[in-house]
């Protein structure tokens, strides 16, 4: 299951982790991190069997992980090593992987991430666009991620902000 040459059939609701960074990945990193994850998700196992799993990098900022729990459930000691090879990457290249209080979003076609603070005080006094979109990272399933992950602001979590 390899999420970028989607041949995944869309009815499967796969799980998904969402890992969003704070700023885009250089050309380095991110075929850096694709090998890495590559490694690992090539040997990724639940209680010994292993797991039916793939991920892409979104946007160049967002790496979703992607994994077939109807073949066999991830663990919490497979999520635990998930979690261990993300921090790993995380600090080698500083990205805020871990960081969710941050707000990633779309205006005049590009992505922007701010400290949720100051997102939250820029929407409030007008200086973000209202036709902008904004990313929401607590999507868990494919199907999810793939409707309602990147929303208008007035559609998003965002639109409470104001």
């Amino acid at each position: 299951m390899k999420i970028e040459e989607s041949n995944i059939v869309e009815t499967n609701d796969y799980r998904v982790i969402i890992y969003p960074a704070s700023r885009p990945f250089e050309t380095k990193e991110a075929k850096a991190i694709t090998e890495k994850l590559f490694d690992f998700l090539a040997t990724w196992a639940a209680h010994g069997k292993p797991l039916s799993s793939s991920f892409k990098i979104e946007k160049n900022q967002f790496i979703v992980v992607c994994v077939d729990e109807e073949k066999e459930m991830a663990s919490g000691c497979s999520i635990d090593a998930l979690g261990k090879i993300m921090r790993e990457i995380d600090e080698e290249y500083q990205l805020g992987l871990f960081d969710r209080m941050k707000a990633s979003f779309v205006e005049n076609g590009e992505v922007k991430t701010l400290k949720l603070i100051d997102f939250k005080t820029k929407l409030r006094s007008g200086e973000l666009a209202n036709d902008m979109q904004v990313f929401d990272f607590s999507k868990n399933t494919y199907l999810d991620f793939l409707s309602h992950f990147l929303l208008p602001l007035e559609k998003s979590w965002a639109a409470s902000v104001k």
